[in-house]
């Protein structure tokens, strides 16, 4: 089954942009060639971008604090396992630990490498960085792909307590959803939400076997989902019914 995801508040909208970049950022710095590395720069670059808005930092410390002090109120409740409510809040624990050391905005220790600094000017010019324009950057990349890693894990910690705040968020949020199957009618589909409870997450499977695309859009009161086929190389609108699985997270 094809999964696709919708956020339905903009908070949630920037926490699946940087899960998106630091699962790139992760798979490239594993690998060994320049080419790969230098892409695992650039999604650096990115998630800096992203990470660093003014309130991001402590929008996560909110909800990790609201995340601890809900699960801690299960202590004691007999029909809930203690061994697994401490595993969370040991997991929300370490998040807000790495995010309370964290001095300044996500990627403020970058600033201090002129070669990152020369690259992060030059890398959305077309063909900006070739050896003539970025020497030092050249010379990086000749060097073994083990001491370009080395270097790459050092850069990518200043982002790591938002990564691995971001991940736990999303993880209990998904959580949350219950699977559902939905009937879209004549390639349309829509439900209104229940305005007392505050539905941050849409996620949708749908059958690869379908050769189905949807157009989803959505906020806290209503979603709506338009179904999708490829014809001749665009997407039209289907007219047909489908099934599909909807959850909705809170």
């Amino acid at each position: 089954m094809l999964l696709y995801e919708f956020p339905l508040n903009e908070t949630i909208r920037t926490l699946l942009r940087l899960e998106h970049l630091f699962d790139r950022l992760g798979q490239l710095a594993a690998r060994e060639t320049a080419i790969d590395h230098h892409f695992a720069l650039a999604t650096l670059f990115e998630s800096v971008d992203v990470a660093s808005r003014s309130d991001l930092k402590a929008e996560l410390l909110k909800e990790l604090e609201r995340h601890k002090q809900q699960f801690n109120a299960y202590r004691g409740n007999p029909a809930v396992s203690e061994d697994a409510l401490s595993e969370i809040v040991g997991r929300l624990d370490e998040a807000l630990q790495g995010l309370h050391e964290l001095s300044g905005k996500p990627g403020a220790a970058l600033v201090g490498f002129d070669m990152l600094n020369a690259l992060r000017s030059r890398i959305a010019v077309p063909g900006g960085t070739c050896e003539f324009d970025l020497p030092t950057y050249h010379a990086w990349q000749q060097q073994p792909s083990a001491v370009r890693r080395t270097h790459l894990l050092a850069w990518m910690s200043s982002v790591v307590p938002v990564a691995q705040a971001v991940n736990l968020l999303l993880d209990l949020l998904r959580q949350t959803g219950v699977p559902q199957k939905v009937a879209a009618q004549a390639g349309q589909y829509q439900q209104s939400l229940n305005a007392s409870r505050a539905h941050q997450l849409l996620r949708l499977r749908i059958d690869p076997a379908l050769g189905l695309v949807p157009e989803i859009s959505g906020h806290r009161l209503m979603v709506s989902i338009r179904l999708l086929r490829e014809e001749d190389g665009r997407f039209k609108p289907v007219r047909e019914d489908a099934c599909l699985e909807l959850s909705l997270c809170a």
